[in-house]
């Protein structure tokens, strides 16, 4: 066998000539290649097709990046380093995304699961922790080696992780369960404390065979189901493997030993068929996803690319792949499983009626045959010495059959992963460290994890007004919350031998002593919880909605029409958000929201719940005046309001105010205000502990930037809109329960008023911007006779009396208008009505109410609104004589248009109000803003 030599070019630079640990990946369409060194505390991402080119450098770790790992669909990458923390990114732009630092010492190993969904760490630290990917928490610790962890690899199948530390132990666990199915001692290389040679192992793209780096500078094949030892690929390295890869297809496997060499093999003839020798040791090598290449790096930070390692003559590594996997833009390679699905339970396989119990595939004896003919001279005493939980082998005909040939080929990874469900104003699980389960714009709850039970605590952000809630102690290991003025509620997931999940409602008054109360499920687990006005609300695993009342009473159990993504309350309302279809393939999620009122048991409202393209759901629920909203996490805050049909509205977005190292945390929203939480890069949330600080940001819509230069202006023109839109909605349904409306009329009279100044503003703009025919078509939006003639005294100071004439007509249009319908009304004052018997004459009283104003959101028109009718008196209406333009200069038109807005004022009450302010309610509620501005003002009280 003839050996090649080939250049490297340098990606990472050595400390002095010392030796280290390096990385090297390809992404699925080969054009990136991505490398890292132990000595170096960047990342670098290559383009493979111009290896010229600067590559794009990733900097985000204190100490060298020991590990990489790329998910299947090339979206996210993962590095491990030194620091003891594991940072993900995304790609191949590098963007940072999350850092989970909640390891004592450094990485070593890192490798995601076939969905993506989940990434396992390992190093120096105590156990293997598998990470979820969507929000950064830990759902599992793997303990059991007594070594530092070197090496990770999941099954293609999702159902085992192989994992091999650095005293030569390998152990293959069950993912569902967490439990060791294989102990494998002593079968590896120790790698003592050299950590730039790392162990090696990897599974055959079907699945079916696990190759672990032998003893004796070989290569070993373990059955997959067993652990029983297969076969072994022994050649021509003299020194051990200590990395090793599999070709595609599953025909080939390249290893590279500390004797400097890297050996291409034929599996199915057990023999190495090219070979290539370095200067340096060759530390990690990766196949090409689609042509015939091998990427490798050395200790020293350089890397090339190996062409043609295979011979023409023989089988592509790429060769058996379907064609319309090969040729699909998106290059997932990953092969495919058999024509079963995975139990549900998690066992090993669940192939239907004709599954043979404990029966061994007759191929695996056939397999085992080269074990004894090739490793007949082999001393006993190396053979592993198993601690097993071995399963009957299951099988199916066909699977039998399938098994005594190569895999098929890949197939494409499952598309883009739907949203976990998530509880509204949580925090992921921190190992040592209390959490939210609940932090609204009321309070926070807080739990901290005992050995035995959880400390649980309530705050008020007021705890003035507040009721004084006692600590918890929680031996359930409640995982989620709700918290409203009532009361609080508790959920936790299935745990426990009878598999159960626990609901639990505790009222902060009550004249009862026992009025706290729990419900189990068994076989069914909570997934999200809310509290109403007299109700708690709980969606479980089997996306059933129950509704119970604040007694405990079950009341309504609801299907739903896909998995539950969240839920909130306010009052009478229950919003729920599911998923109505698996996502697109462009990665945005198909979510559907319902509103249900629970009081009367109706849906009144029901739709699609819109997104950013690319982003998930973040937070959730109800502003404190009760509308519903919605926060992602691309930063963009819609509110559903009933215009166009009912539509989302844009509130605010994070990119116009984001700086590169901050992220928000939505806690809630009033009319005017946005509540977040400022975490800093890479933090996406915040700790329990030191308190949060709450940040106060200002709603305001992502418009364009406008030729006129006043968004600011045209930001409050269309949120008092929104807000006065409303205040309509409110009077109409308070009117159709037969309630007074009075105060909202006023609050509505007032909104008008407002309208009307931000109008005057607006044309005084379009004016002093020469647009005129903007300036008309604002004019006919002012609500009020006072406003327009403000406005005809304004452009009459500006000089510009075509302008004034225009707006003339207008005001002449809307008085004759107005007077029409006055004396239509005048005619239809008294009414006669005969009855058979009596007659009786009814006379309806002198009050008229004017028309609903025209909205601009809500009409495409810019029809002019009916001046609204006041109480008192008014002097005769008169039409202006527009005089004749006097020279004046721009201090002066100012004032005149701050005289005209002072006028308009006049019309509003005597107390202030703000443009978005609530609705005044019988009931005084404390906000969390009254809080706020409550704490200052004791704050400066106590200075002085």
């Amino acid at each position: 066998m003839k050996i090649r030599s080939m250049k490297l070019r340098e990606a990472h630079k050595s400390d002095d000539g010392v030796s280290s640990h390096c990385t090297i990946l390809w992404d699925r369409t080969a054009e990136h290649i991505v490398t890292a060194s132990s000595s170096d505390v960047s990342v670098s991402i290559h383009d493979a097709l111009l290896p010229s080119v600067t590559p794009k450098v990733v900097r985000n770790h204190k100490d060298g990046v020991t590990a990489l790992a790329l998910s299947p669909n090339s979206t996210c990458l993962a590095s491990g380093s030194s620091d003891r923390s594991v940072k993900l990114y995304k790609f191949p732009g590098g963007e940072f995304e999350s850092n989970i630092s909640r390891f004592t010492l450094p990485i070593r190993a890192l490798s995601f699961n076939r969905q993506g969904t989940m990434l396992a760490a390992g190093g120096d630290d105590d156990g293997i922790k598998l990470i979820n990917t969507i929000d950064g928490s830990i759902a599992r610790v793997l303990k059991g080696h007594r070594g530092s962890i070197t090496g990770i690899a999941f099954d293609p199948k999702s159902e085992y992780l192989a994992s091999v530390d650095s005293v030569g132990t390998v152990i293959i666990w069950e993912l569902q369960s967490g439990t060791t199915i294989h102990n494998l001692k002593n079968i590896a290389p120790s790698t003592s404390s050299d950590f730039s040679t790392l162990t090696a192992l990897g599974w055959s793209p079907d699945g079916e065979t696990l190759a672990v780096s032998g003893l004796k500078n070989d290569v070993v094949m373990y059955d997959r189901d067993t652990a029983e030892k297969l076969f072994t690929l022994r050649g021509e390295h003299t020194q051990p493997v200590c990395f090793l890869g599999w070709s595609l297809n599953g025909k080939y496997v390249a290893t590279s030993g500390l004797d400097k060499q890297v050996l291409i093999w034929d599996v199915d003839k057990k023999q190495d068929i090219e070979r290539q020798k370095f200067d340096e040791l060759i530390c990690c090598l990766a196949w090409k996803p689609h042509g015939n290449a091998l990427a490798v790096i050395d200790v020293m930070g350089k890397y090339g690319i190996w062409d043609m390692v295979i011979p023409s003559s023989m089988k592509s590594p790429t060769e058996g792949l379907p064609d319309s996997i090969s040729q699909k833009s998106d290059g997932l390679l990953f092969f495919e499983e058999e024509e079963h699905e995975p139990s549900i339970s998690g066992s090993l396989s669940d192939h239907g009626e004709d599954s043979l119990v404990g029966s061994e595939p007759p191929n695996r004896k056939r397999l085992r045959q080269f074990q004894y003919d090739e490793d007949s001279d082999e001393d006993k005493s190396l053979l592993p010495e198993v601690e097993s939980r071995k399963k009957p082998y299951v099988s199916g005909k066909e699977s039998v059959k399938n098994r005594n040939v190569v895999s098929a080929g890949p197939v494409a990874v499952p598309g883009p992963i739907m949203q976990e469900v998530f509880q509204s104003g949580s925090t992921p699980v921190q190992p040592g460290k209390r959490r939210f389960l609940c932090y609204n714009m009321l309070g926070s709850i807080t739990t901290m994890k005992h050995d035995e039970y959880s400390h649980i605590e309530i705050d008020f952000h007021d705890t003035g007004s507040g009721p004084r809630v006692p600590a918890m102690t929680d031996h359930f290991g409640f995982t989620m919350a709700s918290l409203n003025e009532n009361g609080s509620v508790f959920a936790n997931l299935c745990k426990g031998e009878k598999n159960m999940s626990t609901l639990m409602y505790r009222p902060f008054k009550s004249w009862a002593n026992n009025s706290e109360w729990y419900m189990r499920f068994e076989e069914e687990e909570v997934r999200a919880v809310a509290l109403g006005s007299s109700w708690v609300a709980a969606v479980t695993s089997l996306n059933f909605l129950r509704i119970f009342t604040e007694g405990g009473l079950q009341r309504h159990v609801v299907s739903l029409d896909g998995p539950v993504v969240t839920v909130s309350g306010f009052g009478d309302e229950l919003a729920v958000v599911t998923h109505s279809s698996p996502p697109l393939p462009t990665n945005e999620q198909m979510l559907t929201f319902e509103v249900f009122n629970v009081s009367n048991g109706t849906q009144p409202i029901k739709g699609r719940l819109p997104l950013s393209p690319g982003a998930c759901l973040t937070w959730f629920g109800f502003s404190e005046e009760g509308q519903l909203s919605s926060f992602d996490s691309k930063g963009v805050l819609r509110v559903f309001t009933n215009q166009y049909g009912g539509r989302w509205i844009p509130l605010f977005s994070a990119s116009k105010l984001k700086k590169k190292d901050e992220n928000y945390w939505m806690v809630g929203l009033n009319s005017s205000k946005l509540f977040c939480i400022l975490c800093k890069s890479p933090d996406k949330f915040p700790q329990a502990v030191p308190k949060p600080v709450l940040t106060l940001l200002d709603l305001s819509i992502p418009l364009a930037s406008s030729d006129l230069g006043a968004e600011n202006l045209e930001n409050e023109f269309i949120l008092s809109n929104m807000h006065l839109s409303q205040i309509q909605r409110l009077i109409q349904e308070t009117e159709a329960r037969g309630q007074d409306a009075t105060s909202l009329d006023d609050e509505a009279l007032n909104s008008e008023a407002a309208l009307d100044r931000c109008i005057l503003r607006l044309i005084a703009s379009c004016c002093t911007g020469d647009k005129l025919v903007r300036a008309i078509e604002l004019v006919k939006l002012l609500s009020m006779e006072k406003s327009v003639r403000g406005a005809i005294k304004l452009v009459t100071a500006m000089k510009l009396p075509n302008l004034a004439e225009r707006f003339n007509s207008i005001l002449e249009e809307r008085l004759l208008e107005q007077e029409a319908k006055e004396t239509i009304l005048k005619e239809t004052t008294v009414l006669k009505v005969t009855d058979t018997n009596t007659s009786k004459t009814f006379t309806t009283p002198d009050v008229f109410k004017a028309p609903e104003p025209v909205n601009g959101l809500q009409s495409g028109q810019l029809s002019s609104p009916s001046f609204v009718k006041k109480k008192k008196t008014e002097e005769p209406a008169k039409v202006v004589n527009v005089p004749e333009p006097k020279s004046s200069t721009k201090s002066e038109n100012n004032g005149l248009l701050k005289k005209n807005i002072g006028e308009v004022k006049q019309v509003e009450g005597q107390r202030s109000t703000n443009p978005f302010a609530k609705s005044s309610n019988n009931q005084e509620k404390t906000s969390l803003l009254d809080s706020l501005k409550k704490m200052k003002k004791n704050d400066d009280g106590g200075k002085k």
